[in-house]
C-alpha cells in the first residue's frame, strides 16, 4: 500500500524558514508529477508548487521567489523550502504524488496527511 509521509512543518517567525519532506512507503511504478499543496482555515485547498518528470517547476503566484520545489528521483522524495514566510502562509501542507502503482494502472493521486505551518510571532 502507498503511503506518503510529510515531515518538517512547525512553528516560525515572519520572516523565517521551514524546509518541508515528503517521502512514499510501498512502491510505485511511475510517478508523473509531486507538489505541494496547502490548506487554510476555512479556505479550500490551493495548489503551492509542482515538479514533474525533467524537472519543471511551476509556483502558485503567492510564492514565487519564495519557495522552492525540489525532488530527489533517487528516493522518490520531495521537498519543498519555504523562506520569507508570513503570516498568510499558515496552512496544513500536503503533498501529492501523481502515478501509477503498477504499469497497468492508471494515473491516481496520492495524498499525504498533512503537517502544520504557523507563522506568527
Amino acid at each position: 500500500q502507498v503511503q506518503l509521509v510529510e515531515s518538517g512543518g512547525g512553528l516560525v517567525q515572519p520572516g523565517g524558514s521551514l524546509r518541508l519532506s515528503c517521502a512514499v512507503s510501498g512502491s510505485l511504478y511511475r510517478i508523473n508529477a509531486m507538489s505541494w499543496y496547502r490548506q487554510a482555515p476555512g479556505k479550500e485547498r490551493e495548489l503551492v508548487a509542482v515538479i514533474i518528470n525533467g524537472g519543471t517547476t511551476e509556483y502558485a503566484h503567492f510564492v514565487k521567489g519564495r519557495f522552492t520545489i525540489s525532488r530527489d528521483n533517487t528516493k522518490n522524495t520531495v521537498d519543498l523550502q519555504m523562506n520569507s514566510l508570513q503570516p498568510e502562509d499558515t496552512a496544513v501542507y500536503f503533498c501529492n504524488y501523481r502515478g501509477q502503482e503498477h504499469w497497468y494502472s492508471l494515473k491516481y493521486d496520492y495524498w499525504g496527511q498533512g503537517t502544520q505551518v504557523t507563522v506568527s510571532s
